[in-house]
């Protein structure tokens, strides 16, 4: 099974930036932490953090064509403005999941609407960097074996 963990702006900030709202994890920590989970569980796991809006969406495209089985996805304030991010992942038709360590329901009225959440397979929100590794368990047990 090959997933495919997409980043958006700012998060290579993790563990640095606004820690009572994101944590103090790096994103380098989290991602040694789903590498392990994949691995035990024999899959392929790649993780990209980009700040720039077309970067992400090439990446979509790729896994479009490179065979990718799912797509976990924390577009970050991209959540609330890409409608092209929106469109890149229906054009691929890879089942995604949309993953945010604060709860975007609970802060700021612009963050409140995700251009994603209605399209996504699910949605994890508010639960932390745990989020991340409940979205990868769940692709894992849902689509390893189709």
């Amino acid at each position: 099974m090959k997933i495919l963990l997409l980043n958006g702006p700012n998060l290579n900030l993790l563990g640095k930036r606004e820690e009572d709202i994101y944590g103090n994890i790096s994103l380098e920590d989290l991602n040694e932490r789903l590498i392990s989970v994949a691995k035990k569980e024999d899959c392929e796991f790649t993780s990209i953090q980009s700040n720039a809006e077309h970067e992400l969406i090439n990446e979509i495209h790729n896994a479009g064509e490179s065979n990718t089985d799912v797509i976990l996805i924390n577009p970050a304030a991209y959540t609330h403005t890409s409608i092209a991010i929106r469109d890149a992942l229906l054009g691929i038709n890879i089942p995604f999941y949309e993953i945010h360590i604060s709860d975007i329901s609970t802060r700021e009225d612009f963050r409140n609407k995700s251009y994603l959440s209605d399209i996504a397979e699910k949605v994890y929100s508010g639960l932390g960097v745990d989020g991340y590794e409940m979205a990868l368990n769940e692709a894992i047990s849902k689509f390893k074996n189709k």
